[in-house]
């Protein structure tokens, strides 16, 4: 049986850097209360040139350059993102045109913070029929966008980036296994509301505003949790322990996630890769820019066992591993 195993990876991340400093320029806040609270220094946010499309396909160019494959033969090319450039046509099919995939059907995906997780699954799935399929997968995420710039409880953690990936069929290595979950009652701890109605019948008064809200106790218990069971799933699934996997790339939501995760699967902190400090929250995009960064860092070799792990809004949440 074919696994999907990814032949070139890349990202891009926006000009501007937002610092703590800056923010506390914006919202009662400190450099010390976010660092403590979250890890994160310094945050991407995008600027003119850089809408989610543009970012995506960026960061899709240097995926196909570095897989050496031309985006005339990717077959599938999918977008998770929940920032996307217009609610119609899809983020997916704006980057089609753009970098020229002109043979490729698109579409966009929508699992939060998951849904570069998703992604790899379904890509695995596609890939499992028809082995010879190329699949360009991006995460992409314009977040700046979807904030509410006086909540100080959310604009300190998210960033906008890109992340990309280009998989194909491989009979030795690739994906070997994923675990995938989601919790549809606890979507009021963690969510983004849609524009007002235009249709009177179907307005929702209470509705505040299309931007992101979160319960963030709540959000992180759940996360903590929700992480380290799927990722003892998979690990009982596959009969093998946390001390097998070479590198672990977890969604880089706060580094008080990452550290109570870290420590509940008794992971070695140098097997886990982190730069939530950098790039803070960027959703869909954030597996995928550490994925490009570990590779480019020469942080992954062939054979290595490579374990993702995320949770975001839905609740969506799961586990994968992958053979590098």
């Amino acid at each position: 049986m074919h696994r999907a195993v990814v032949l070139g990876t890349g990202s891009c991340l926006p000009r501007r850097v937002l610092t703590n400093d800056d923010l506390e320029q914006m919202v009662d806040t400190s450099d010390e209360w976010i660092t403590a609270r979250t890890g994160i220094r310094t945050r991407r946010i995008a600027g003119d040139g850089e809408q989610n499309y543009q970012l995506a396909s960026r960061a899709a160019e240097k995926a196909l350059e570095a897989a050496g494959v031309s985006a005339e033969e990717i077959d599938l090319l999918v977008v998770a993102t929940l920032t996307p450039h217009m609610m119609m046509p899809s983020c997916a099919c704006f980057v089609q045109a753009e970098i020229g995939a002109k043979n490729a059907f698109a579409f966009d995906l929508n699992a939060a913070c998951s849904g570069f997780l998703y992604g790899l699954d379904m890509a695995g799935k596609y890939i499992a029929a028809t082995p010879e399929m190329k699949i360009l997968l991006i995460g992409s995420e314009t977040l700046s966008a979807r904030m509410n710039w006086e909540d100080r409880n959310t604009c300190i953690l998210f960033g906008d980036g890109a992340g990309a990936c280009v998989l194909t069929g491989a009979k030795q290595r690739g994906i070997v296994d994923c675990c995938l979950y989601s919790d549809g009652s606890l979507w009021k701890l963690l969510y983004m509301d849609s524009p007002a109605s235009r249709n009177p019948d179907l307005l929702i008064e209470e509705r505040n505003g299309c931007f992101l809200q979160m319960t963030g106790r709540d959000v992180f218990k759940h996360a903590v949790r929700a992480m380290e069971n799927a990722v003892v799933d998979l690990l009982n699934r596959q009969q093998i322990s946390i001390n097998d996997i070479s590198l672990i790339i977890p969604h880089q939501a706060n580094i008080r996630i990452l550290s109570k995760l870290t420590e509940r699967l008794g992971a070695d902190q140098e097997k886990v890769f982190i730069n939530v400090d950098k790039y803070g929250n960027t959703s869909a995009a954030s597996i995928p820019i550490a994925l490009d960064e570990a590779n480019r860092q020469k942080r992954l070799k062939q054979g290595d066992l490579v374990l993702f792990c995320s949770f975001g809004g839905g609740f969506t949440w799961g586990s994968m591993l992958m053979q590098w």
